[in-house]
């Protein structure tokens, strides 16, 4: 029961946030940190948990039971740390928005509570039409957020945005109804759940096929190039809190999915179509790393190297060995926390002076060290450098990509110099060289104050964790992963003797 009361939670904490402005609209956002932190405790709570059947907690109920359509949830280890990373970073939205979001909050905070309502659904989702309407759920909220309280082509970005995440999530929908209709076919009932649609064998052909759509819904929202363009408009569009969700939460969903639906209910296909998968990872680690060199706006610049540090995880997913599965798992966490905290570092530029253009900053060091030395930490966390998170994903995840295909996770190691490259370049623009207010009034550009460093501490506090003692995150997801593999590696084996 814990899981469905983490998802109505939300849900009614936005309708609460939304019609509470009209008594004060200074209760919105007390609402929304409330239920996320009810949530996260609740999540807590899951750690001391005995596993039952691999999983810590699960609930099943019919709902149309005619279509084989059940309300059924469940949360293992791997769940739980990307349940964890959304309830944390949902508090980290809402301090971002404090002092942005001004005009009509309790819509706001009704959207970004069920966002992530939609989000935690489908971290515990295994009925595959109920991860569908969790899909769609956590899409149309998020597509106000940009419309609504984004910045001057916020309408196009929300419009892009949601084509892209609409359009890929229908191909989704036809794979997950003909993977359906192919267990009725074999078993003489239908059924969405994931246990049963494990069994579900189709020819090699067909196989390919469907799982191909499975993966274009997934690496859209990754996002994984050639699917990557909304996601600079969406995150240069979006108010910081926004910025924060989609860059933290939303694409560790793609992510999600791969890990628990695309491999493993298509162990022959996904194992033939790998070697594509990790060239197009290799392409999006160093093609967006190459991209973001040419972007003014900071936020773009942002985008794309989210977009390059998320192909060491597609590259982790495919090499698909336990080492490289840890690498993409670790990848995800570390990159959630240091994404979300230079997004809300751009934020708080933009919200001071009214700017995203590098070439209009300079020399703001000595005028906002806080901010500065936040940066700094940051953007080296970003780069990799060994003890903090992003250092023991991307080493694993290469580690392990290594032992699938050799020239492929050389060509992706590159990206790591980049990374360097890029990151020091950001702060050598805007935080040294010649200081000059001419493109902005200069009395606005405040240092962070106590509220705002107490959230990027917080988010240092995980990174140094990961870094220090990844253990702690690797025992966590190690059941779930060495299931997958096992579960996989049987399937196949039996694909194989099948003509």
């Amino acid at each position: 029961m814990i899981l469905t009361l983490l998802i109505a939670l939300l849900f009614i904490g936005g309708l609460l946030a939304w019609f509470s402005e009209r008594i004060n609209p200074a209760l919105p956002r007390w609402i929304a940190l409330a239920v996320l932190a009810i949530e996260l405790l609740l999540m807590l709570s899951l750690l001391s948990a005995t596993p039952e059947n691999g999983w810590l907690a699960a609930y099943n109920h019919a709902w149309l039971p005619r279509f084989g359509i059940s309300l059924q949830f469940a949360a293992d280890g791997f769940s739980l740390l990307l349940l964890l990373l959304t309830a944390f970073l949902g508090i980290v939205a809402v301090g971002s928005a404090w002092s942005e979001i001004t005009e009509r909050a309790g819509f706001f905070y009704f959207n970004l509570l069920w966002t992530l309502a939609g989000v935690v659904g489908i971290f515990t989702a295994l009925d595959l039409f109920l991860f569908f309407f969790f899909w769609e759920v956590m899409l149309i909220p998020m597509y106000f957020i940009i419309a609504i309280w984004g910045h001057e082509n916020k309408f196009y970005a929300a419009k892009k945005f949601f084509i892209f995440t609409q359009v890929s999530g229908l191909i989704m929908l036809v794979s997950i109804v003909v993977l359906a209709w192919f267990h009725y076919l074999q078993f003489g009932f239908f059924s969405f759940a994931y246990q049963d649609l494990l069994n579900v064998g189709m020819n090699r052909s067909m196989e390919m096929w469907v799982m191909l759509g499975f993966f274009i819904g997934f690496a859209t929202k990754l996002p994984s190039v050639p699917f990557h363009n909304w996601l600079p408009d969406a995150h240069s569009q979006a108010p910081s809190a926004g910025s924060i969700i989609l860059a933290g939460v939303l694409l560790k969903t793609g992510a999600y999915g791969l890990v628990r639906f695309a491999v493993p209910l298509f162990p022959n296909a996904a194992a033939e179509f790998a070697p594509f998968a990790m060239t197009l990872a290799a392409i999006s680690i160093l093609y967006c790393a190459k991209v973001a060199f040419a972007q003014s706006d900071i936020k773009r610049l942002i985008a794309y190297t989210s977009v390059s540090h998320m192909g060491f995880v597609t590259l982790g997913v495919y090499a698909w060995n336990e080492l490289a599965l840890q690498g993409a798992v670790m990848t995800m966490l570390a990159h959630g926390l240091s994404s979300a905290a230079l997004f809300m570092l751009a934020g708080a530029l933009q919200h001071r002076i009214h700017t995203r253009n590098m070439h209009e900053m300079g020399g703001f060091w000595g005028r906002v060290p806080r901010m500065s030395a936040v940066a700094l930490f940051f953007s080296i966390a970003a780069l990799g450098m060994p003890g903090l998170g992003n250092f023991i994903g991307e080493f694993l995840a290469l580690l392990g990509a290594f032992q699938a295909n050799q020239v492929l996770t050389i060509i992706s190691a590159f990206g790591l110099i980049f990374a360097s490259v890029y990151s020091l370049w950001v702060i050598q623009k805007i935080f040294h060289g010649k200081y000059s207010d001419s493109a902005f009034d200069g009395s606005r550009l405040l240092d962070l104050d106590n509220r705002e460093m107490a959230f990027y501490a917080a988010m240092m506090a995980g990174l140094v964790w990961m870094g220090v003692y990844p253990q702690s995150f690797l025992d966590l997801s190690a059941p779930t992963l060495q299931a997958l593999l096992e579960s996989q590696a049987g399937a196949a084996a039996v694909g194989a003797l099948q003509p």
